[in-house]
């Protein structure tokens, strides 16, 4: 399993995981001794706190996956850095989001050519728990705007 997590990101390690009628939990954490401010570049190695983040994955042998990533906070010790804390980046999810990059792609890949009712009823039967309101956001943001 922990060569799974690797392809997700070089910098995660597989802690354990459950099985729940359809749905994979994988429990993960970071393998990194310290990270860099997003604002000011610094490294920092000082940890602030730890939390849980849970997001979906793709499934995993006809499964829904969910990854719950132990995730940690640091200090930044600039003094001129405007950040006290900041939270690990990891590549294959954004900032605050319930869904990695790659679901977020199926998701738009399945979605494009149907209703959002179709869509959602057929990625909640095979592949993530999602509502059409959440399939139309997801589009949306992929739409180049306007000018």
């Amino acid at each position: 399993m922990d060569e799974l997590i690797k392809l997700l990101d070089k910098n995660l390690k597989y802690i354990n995981h459950k099985i729940e009628d359809e749905t994979i939990y994988i429990y993960v954490k970071s393998n990194r001794d310290k990270c860099y401010c997003p604002d000011c570049n610094s490294l920092s190695k000082r940890v602030h706190s730890r939390y849980e983040r849970s997001f979906q994955d793709l499934p995993i042998i006809g499964r829904k996956s969910i990854i719950i990533l132990n995730n940690r906070k640091f200090f930044c010790d600039n003094k001129n850095c405007h950040k006290r804390t900041f939270s690990e980046k990891f590549d294959f999810i954004r900032d605050r989001a319930k869904r990695t990059k790659r679901l977020e792609d199926e998701i738009i890949n399945l979605s494009q050519n149907m209703s959002s009712i179709s869509a959602s009823k057929l990625l909640r039967k095979n592949i993530v728990t999602i509502g059409k309101s959440t399939v139309c956001n997801i589009l949306k943001k992929t739409k180049p705007s306007a000018k």
